[in-house]
C-alpha cells in the first residue's frame, strides 16, 4: 500500500473526536468469531495515494485454496478528506466500497492490506472495510502500527504474538512468511478471529513476503495506474 503524505497542519481538533466517535460506534459493531466454514473465494484489497488528492483502490478475487485470479477491479476518485494519523480508513473506505460495487463474483473473506483490530482504537481499515460491508474480513500489514511483539522464528510460517503495550492483550499475529524477510503483521477484521486470519494468511502464501491476494492486489494497481495516467 503506497501513501502519498505531503506535510499537514495539525488536523482539526473537532474533526479528530468526530472521527473518534465514528471508531467508538463500529467498535460496537465489530465481531471476531470463526468462520462458520472456509471461504470459496478470497479478495485482496489495496489502496494506494497517486496524488494528494486522488485515491486508486484495486480488489482482486481469487478462488480458495487454488488462489486461481477470477475477477480485479478498480476504482479511481478524489479523496476529499485530509490525511489524519490514525484515521487514514476514511479516506480509503469510501472508494474501497466503490471498487467493491463492481464486482461480478462475491468474496467469502476480505484480506485487505493494512491493520485490522491491531489499532489504536482496533478499528483499522480491516476492520472499518468489513463492517462497512458487513463481509468478514481481517488485515495482512508490512509495518507495525501499534503494540509490541518478539521476532517469530526464522522458519516460514513461524509466528509470534503482537500485544498491547498497557494492557498485554492480543491485537494481532506476526507472521513470518519468507526466510530472511521482514515479517507481515496480521490482526482480524470484523466477523473472523485471530486463528483463522492467521491461517489463511499463510495458507494464502506462496515464496513471497505478502500473501497472494493482497500481492495481486498491489501488483494491479501498477498494472492500473498506466490506465489513469
Amino acid at each position: 500500500m503506497a501513501y502519498y503524505r505531503p506535510y499537514h497542519p495539525p488536523a482539526d481538533p473537532e474533526l479528530v473526536r468526530t472521527l473518534t466517535q465514528q471508531q467508538h460506534d463500529m467498535r460496537q459493531r465489530q465481531r471476531l468469531e470463526p468462520l462458520p466454514h472456509p471461504p470459496k473465494l478470497i479478495a485482496g484489497l489495496d489502496s494506494s495515494f497517486p496524488t494528494e488528492d486522488t485515491i486508486l483502490s484495486v480488489i482482486v478475487v481469487l478462488t480458495f485454496p487454488e488462489l486461481q485470479l477470477v475477477e480485479k477491479v478498480y476504482n479511481h476518485g478524489p479523496v476529499d478528506m485530509p490525511y489524519v494519523p490514525g484515521f487514514l480508513s476514511f479516506r480509503e473506505a469510501p472508494n474501497l466500497v466503490h471498487a467493491f460495487a463492481k464486482l461480478q463474483h462475491q468474496p467469502d473473506v476480505l484480506m485487505v492490506d493494512g491493520h485490522g483490530y491491531a489499532h489504536p482504537r482496533r478499528m483499522g481499515i480491516a476492520a472499518h472495510i468489513g463492517i462497512l460491508l458487513d463481509k468478514p474480513s481481517f488485515g495482512v500489514a508490512k509495518q507495525v502500527l501499534t503494540g509490541q511483539h518478539p521476532e517469530p522464528d526464522a522458519a516460514p510460517g513461524s509466528t509470534a504474538p503482537l500485544t498491547d503495550k498497557k494492557t498485554g492483550e492480543l491485537i494481532g499475529e506476526v507472521l513470518r512468511t519468507k526466510e530472511r524477510v521482514k515479517p507481515v503483521f496480521v490482526s482480524p477484521g470484523h466477523r473472523i478471529d485471530q486463528d483463522t486470519a492467521t491461517a489463511l494468511a499463510w495458507h494464502c502464501t506462496r515464496g513471497y513476503k505478502l500473501p497472494e491476494p493482497t500481492r495481486l492486489a498491489d501488483y494491479w494497481a501498477e498494472e492500473f495506474k498506466k490506465e489513469i495516467r
